[in-house]
């Protein structure tokens, strides 16, 4: 009901319980003799919508979002035969070294995150994959780690493109761009449901990096990225949330990205990355309790592949 409905309604009311109201024209008052102290009609509107407005203004913080009815979830198909062609895991396809490689990274990951349900103030299914230099495989890892992690019987992923200043997951995953992450950290009008993306992977969901912004450094270390990722951390207890992340030593978003993190993933590229680069990189993310390295393009591995076909035995 209005405002203005509601003061009509209550004036009706006084009407009929005999109440005389100084702007009925069968009055005697002049209006001159007005008492200034019986409110009219105009004023008790007036005064309702100035209450209205007082309390919509009292908000506590503009991190408070406008709760609304979701929209249709964005759904897309992933091609993945084109992403094994690429090297890439296929969740769908069948074992591999790949994956029993993969298998071996994930698993202190998950139990990290969830073998203490109490620790939920840590984050710690957050987990950050970085490197300290462009092209050592960061993309490579977080992608096929999520890929990884939907195989789980018990577990979801949620992977959070956050290299936003050069976003890899809309041509890898021909994701939207945006609505994405930028830009639930700048229109509180926006719901966290109207940014994911869905997939046909089914415990796969994507939120890419979102509209570009000239000043993303300081969205992510804001007291709103803190909020966002409280929010996506406890919404599900059986999510693993996996940041791409620019790399270390090349930009300061990665930095900043760390420091909500409740594990990290450094990727070095065996042969390619010098030690200093790396103990650089892992002097910026000293507020991570969690910092696990990852050797990529190594020559040589030692997990093995193991057939899980009907006749088993070793490849």
């Amino acid at each position: 009901m209005s405002l203005i409905e509601q003061a009509a309604k209550r004036l009706e009311e006084l009407r009929r319980a005999g109440t005389t109201l100084h702007e009925d024209p069968t009055s005697a008052v002049a209006e001159s003799d007005r008492d200034d102290s019986t409110p009219t009609p105009e004023a008790v509107v007036l005064a309702l919508e100035a209450q209205a407005r007082n309390t919509s203004s009292q908000v506590q913080s503009p991190l408070l979002r406008i709760p609304r009815a979701p929209v249709h979830p964005r759904h897309v198909d992933i091609d993945l035969e084109k992403l094994t062609a690429r090297g890439y895991l296929n969740p769908h396809g069948h074992h591999s070294q790949l994956a029993d490689e993969f298998r071996v990274i994930k698993r202190p990951l998950i139990r990290n995150a969830f073998a203490n349900p109490r620790n939920q103030k840590r984050n710690q299914n957050l987990v950050m994959v970085t490197s300290a230099l462009a092209g050592e495989g960061k993309t490579f890892t977080a992608l096929n780690l999520a890929m990884s992690v939907t195989m789980e019987l018990d577990h979801t992923v949620l992977l959070v493109d956050g290299d936003v200043s050069h976003p890899s997951m809309p041509g890898l995953l021909g994701v939207p761009n945006e609505p994405g992450l930028l830009d639930l950290l700048t229109r509180p009008d926006m719901d966290v449901g109207d940014a994911l993306v869905r997939t046909n992977v089914e415990k796969l969901t994507v939120l890419p990096a979102g509209l570009r912004h000239g000043r993303s450094t300081e969205l992510l270390a804001s007291e709103q990225m803190a909020v966002l990722l409280r929010e996506l951390s406890s919404r599900y207890a059986d999510r693993i949330i996996i940041f791409d992340s620019p790399p270390l030593l090349a930009t300061t978003e990665a930095r900043v990205l760390a420091t909500h993190m409740g594990q990290i993933v450094m990727v070095v590229a065996a042969d390619n990355t010098s030690q200093q680069a790396v103990t650089r990189a892992l002097a910026t993310v000293e507020s991570c309790e969690l910092v696990l390295m990852m050797l990529n393009k190594a020559s040589q591995t030692e997990v093995g592949y193991y057939d899980y076909s009907a006749d088993g035995g070793r490849a």
